[in-house]
């Protein structure tokens, strides 16, 4: 759910006139999930040490980074005049850093299965579907109400961001 929230932020973002070529949010699906499957698996085949040192700082790095996205973003549509922030949105770094940055609490999932190893595979399939279909979903539907809204998404998708890490820090530490 936090991709697809990421994702409807990130199609809210696009220009108003922008016709979404649909490479750029099928790249940033395809690294949601990709870092979805993947943080199962590092979970696995880790075991219990790696993630309970990542479960530890995993709230802290979701609210560092996609407190600086929000923010970002936020800066970017009172300071900037052009549409260049907007499709700066996409690079492939700052993708990187929000695929990572929601896929942190999915670490500790791949310890479940260590008892289960016959089903790791089929999951992380799943869930790396899941997580495609939910981002490509939540885009298009963040791109069709941005385009009709008359207020300045970008302040809106930022303060987004800026709570989905405040919500995952809290889960961590609560």
């Amino acid at each position: 759910m936090d991709c697809f929230a990421v994702s409807v932020c990130k199609g809210l973002a696009s220009p108003h006139g922008y016709v979404p070529r649909y490479i750029k949010p099928m790249l940033m699906a395809l690294l949601f999930g990709v870092f979805h499957a993947c943080m199962p698996l590092i979970g696995y085949f880790t075991g219990s040490f790696f993630v309970s040192f990542f479960e530890r700082f995993a709230p802290w790095i979701a609210l560092i980074l996609l407190g600086f996205i929000g923010g970002k973003m936020i800066y970017d549509s009172l300071h900037d005049d052009d549409n260049a922030a907007h499709l700066a949105d996409f690079s492939f770094v700052g993708l990187l850093s929000l695929a990572f940055a929601t896929s942190m609490d999915t670490l500790a999932t791949g310890v479940i299965f260590i008892p289960h190893p016959e089903v790791l595979w089929l999951a992380v399939a799943i869930i790396a579907l899941t997580c495609f279909l939910f981002s490509m979903t939540g885009f298009i539907l963040g791109h069709i109400v941005g385009t009709r809204l008359r207020i300045n998404v970008n302040i809106l998708g930022g303060v987004i961001l800026i709570l989905i890490g405040i919500k995952i820090f809290l889960e961590g530490i609560l």
